[in-house]
């Protein structure tokens, strides 16, 4: 769903244990993900938070990860088999032009978009999208990195989410980023 994403081989490095120093993901995700439910992590790449949210999801939960890369979701899936975590995760590869979500429209209770809406063209169509995965009761947490994205392209992305049919729960610290925690309508 972009034109400018980050590169594959930067995947090895933003999943690299050393990010926990600076963003924990379960720190993260744990306030927002209970056993059970079923999560949809975007642009999951190598899966930094996405085992972190298959071990809270439990042996019940499901995650779907879509990224737009295929060497990002192998390596997603080499890493959730290495920890016993492959059959609590999906990898999907999207497209340019949607998620390929429309499957598990309704059936999703927490979703995680971090640090990729600024590069997705298209977002409209992404919150949209997103919005039809989620249940009645889902939350989406939006994070943007502070470097990359200004604080009115972020108050842009919150009203472009806010369009889509979620409304802003509250606003998160999270180091060296602009976060929110968005519900559906």
């Amino acid at each position: 769903m972009s034109n400018r994403v980050c590169p594959w081989w930067l995947g090895y490095l933003l999943a690299s244990p050393l990010r926990r120093l600076l963003q924990d993901p379960e720190d993260i995700v744990r306030p927002y993900v209970k056993e059970g439910m079923s999560v949809l992590d975007i642009g999951c790449g190598m899966g930094f938070f996405s085992l972190q949210l298959a071990k809270l999801v439990g042996e019940t939960g499901k995650v779907f990860c879509v990224d737009l890369q295929e060497k990002m979701i192998k390596g997603l899936s080499r890493r959730a088999l290495k920890a016993g975590l492959s059959d609590r995760i999906e990898g999907r590869i999207c497209h340019q032009d949607s998620l390929g979500v429309s499957d598990i429209a309704g059936k999703i209770d927490f979703a995680l978009a971090f640090a990729l809406v600024h590069e997705v063209p298209d977002k409209v169509r992404l919150f949209a999208e997103i919005y039809n995965t989620m249940k009645k009761t889902g939350e989406l947490l939006v994070a943007e990195p502070r470097g990359h994205v200004s604080e009115l392209d972020f108050e842009k992305t919150v009203s472009v989410a806010q369009s889509a049919g979620f409304e802003v729960l509250r606003d998160l610290k999270i180091q060296r980023s602009r976060a929110v925690l968005l519900a559906t309508r």
